[in-house]
């Protein structure tokens, strides 16, 4: 069964950088786009980045040229590093994959979704 555990998330100050991280653990050939969400308090979920197995990257206009999304696909794993950040980035963030593939033959499962970790902005 294939679980994405996220990490690193925390107390950061405004200005400060905080670095999320997510592994994919479980039977894995391959990964397509990986990516993260975040959802702030009565809010809804949103994009904040995602990043495909070749490495192409896509971002919120909120988050660009703060936030830097990574993978090492031999680890399974994601990141998100996370600079300059504002109060307005606090919310819980989530990790995501859109579609897997646990041998080379089989068929791709769909939609996998992390637990959250909670990155909070504060002074």
């Amino acid at each position: 069964q294939v679980q994405l555990v996220e990490s690193g998330g925390g107390l950061v100050q405004p200005g400060g950088s905080l670095r999320l991280s997510c592994a994919a653990s479980g039977s894995i050939f391959s990964i397509n786009t990986m990516g993260w969400f975040r959802q702030a308090p009565g809010k809804q979920r949103e994009l904040v980045a995602t990043i495909t197995s070749g490495g192409n990257t896509n971002y919120a206009d909120s988050v660009k040229g703060r936030f830097t999304i990574s993978r090492d696909n031999a680890k399974n794993t994601v990141y998100l590093q996370m600079n300059s950040p504002k109060p307005e980035d606090t919310a819980v963030y989530y990790c995501y994959a859109d579609k897997i593939r646990i041998t080379w033959g089989s068929s791709w499962s769909y939609d996998y979704w992390g637990q959250g970790t909670q990155v909070a902005v504060s002074s």
